[in-house]
């Protein structure tokens, strides 16, 4: 849906916001540093962006000012709560679940007066202001035209050593579905092949290969144009998980309470935001084989292998003056990656209690879980099985299906709280009867089931449950045994182990992950374990043994390395650290979980 422009609404548009201003409220703030050395983008970025972003005391946004191209390079301009909120232009990622449910009471609730239909009427027709309006002006994002074509001029990242090549990594990618002609905006990597064409890494679940396939059945090239930058709102609402149909602008016209203003391409039809800092059009021909794309260092910590994907071919690079290339590195987290899903998941979780579970008092999901390996929910109970029920429910919504691991707790526990969840798992966990386990769509990044796309998935009830006495201690212990990969694990010695004591859970794990923190030890864990496949449950009726399997597995499937940087570069970036950032030295953080890479390349074997 769109309005046309006229001079009436022109003054309301969404020009104002930009990186460059993103930027100067960032230098106002000392949340940014700014390098004007010479940074080589092959590697030595990712890098110091990799010390920067897992720095308690250092972490900020980073401008790298000479790229050795035009174009200077902004990163981990969301690396933060802070940053997030500043990107958002709101006081704080909290403030976001507020204004969402605000305007769900629009809908929810019944006026009693005149006058409260009358104020109603006038914050429904705000809802007007937030859809995209277009213009036949020419925008910002084409004062430029590349005079050739030549993708390989922006300073495109090689983030890790095994990455397939260089890669855009915070690209809005436009696609508009051939049948109704919605558009939509997604987040999809593209790595660069040649000067002229780069893949594009839409997941089979994803909008973008659907519009891709219904162009294939029609036997007609596909439209698509990538815009980098502009107001911070977009790349947000790239990354958001909207309902199919839905134009993301819509979102972006909400968050700003003004429509985004948007123009034409010069060689397709694709309509993109007219301040954006750079515009990539082209076309995909969905009668070319597939090709190789990968492998990607990737937000899981591990690199996601090579696979086919479709290729893009580029008909036009467009900029405005002075414009800036955006991008992030994703690994081992924390990284940047962790805290846009963090406002996406503060938007979200008034939409869930609206639409689909009006239960749910709060959501939460673990920068250690990357997003769809462990979900923490907390519900306002009614009844036995509530949970399994909220978990069924949204497992089956969005892209919740790709979640692995949900925890369900009362709203009672603060489940931000890492050491009260603890708790309360160890102390409200009394039976295997609170476990649920399932089948379904898996994120295409886990690496751990048997079959790509699919696997298992496990619910755990840590409600109170009042038909059990209550009491102040642990029903649970959790251990942690250390066992190399090639070995098999004697789930009976542990079971007996209990017969005297107190139920267990038993976590297993290779000798190098000993002396890492709990949080790299729950990430290596969640990546590596199909649930179905991988906890062992013992009933000894008194007793139980829960035996998770979190390492290396052998199976059909290929199995990636974790991803880090390789010693050449960690020594080049040691050796002018100081003189670089101006800052004390900071060690590389892959020191600390090269220990668990065994060979060498993007794939491991045991």
């Amino acid at each position: 849906m769109y309005v046309t422009n006229t001079s009436l609404f022109y003054n309301n548009f969404m020009s104002a916001y930009s990186l460059n201003k993103f930027i100067e409220e960032l230098i106002k703030s000392d949340d940014i540093i700014i390098i004007d050395e010479l940074v080589d983008y092959n590697l030595e970025i990712t890098e110091i962006v990799d010390r920067l972003s897992k720095s308690n005391d250092y972490n900020k946004a980073i401008l790298f000012k000479n790229t050795g191209t035009n174009f200077p390079l902004l990163i981990n301009a969301f690396g933060s709560d802070e940053r997030m909120a500043k990107a958002l232009q709101t006081n704080s990622l909290e403030c976001l679940k507020d204004k969402v449910s605000e305007i769900i009471s629009l809908y929810t609730n019944k006026p009693e007066n005149v006058r409260q239909k009358v104020g109603m009427f006038f914050d429904l027709a705000k809802i007007r202001k937030w859809i995209p309006r277009r213009t036949t002006r020419k925008g910002e994002c084409q004062e430029k035209v590349f005079e050739t074509v030549d993708i390989q001029l922006l300073p495109i990242l090689k983030c890790w050593p095994f990455d397939g090549g260089r890669f855009i990594t915070l690209p809005c990618v436009h696609t508009v579905c051939p049948e109704n002609g919605t558009l939509n905006i997604g987040m999809y990597r593209m790595q660069v092949f040649d000067s002229t064409t780069v893949g594009m890494h839409w997941h089979k679940h994803k909008t973008g290969a659907r519009h891709f396939n219904e162009y294939k059945k029609l036997g007609l090239k596909m439209p698509v144009s990538v815009t980098l930058g502009g107001d911070p709102v977009y790349t947000f609402v790239a990354t958001a998980p909207m309902p199919e149909n839905i134009n993301e602008y819509l979102l972006a016209g909400f968050l700003r309470n003004k429509p985004v203003k948007m123009v034409k391409c010069i060689t397709n039809d694709i309509w993109v935001p007219e301040d954006v800092d750079i515009v990539i059009e082209g076309y995909v021909d969905t009668s070319e084989d597939l090709i190789i794309e990968g492998p990607f260092g990737d937000h899981t910590g591990f690199y996601s292998l090579t696979d086919l994907y479709p290729k893009m071919h580029i008909t036009a690079i467009t900029h405005r003056k002075g414009a800036i290339y955006p991008a992030t590195v994703v690994g081992v987290p924390p990284m940047e990656d962790a805290y846009i899903a963090k406002a996406t998941e503060k938007i979200f979780t008034p939409l869930i209690k609206f639409a689909l579970a009006p239960e749910v008092a709060d959501l939460h999901m673990p920068i250690w879980g990357v997003a769809h390996n462990l979900a923490l929910v907390s519900i306002k109970k009614e009844y036995q099985g509530q949970a399994f029920k909220v978990a069924q429910t949204m497992w089956g919504a969005g892209q919740m299906m790709f979640n692995k691991t949900l925890l369900v707790f009362d709203e009672s526990v603060d489940i931000c709280n890492y050491s009260e969840v603890t708790e309360t798992i160890l102390k409200n966990l009394h039976s295997p009867s609170q476990i649920l386990f399932s089948q379904g769509p898996i994120d295409i990044l886990d690496h751990s089931t048997n079959v790509m796309g699919f696997g298992g998935k496990v619910c755990i009830d840590l409600t109170k449950d009042n038909t059990v006495q209550d009491g102040n201690e642990a029903r649970v212990e959790l251990l942690f045994h250390y066992i190399d990969s090639e070995k098999n694990i004697d789930s009976n010695k542990w079971s007996r182990e209990t017969s005297e004591g107190k139920s267990q859970i038993v976590v297993v794990l290779e000798p190098e992950l000993e002396s890492l923190s709990n949080g790299l030890k729950t990430w290596y864990l969640l990546n590596n374990i199909d649930p179905q496949r991988d906890i062992e449950i013992r009933d000894k009726g008194s007793h139980f043994s829960i035996i998770i399997d979190g390492r290396k597995k052998r199976h059909n499937r290929r199995w990636p390395n974790v991803v880090t940087m390789d010693e050449e570069t960690i020594f080049k970036v040691d050796k002018k650290w100081e003189q670089l950032t101006k800052l004390p030295f900071i060690k590389s953080p892959s020191l600390d979980v090269v220990k668990l890479v065994k060979t060498k390349g993007a794939e491991t074997t045991l």
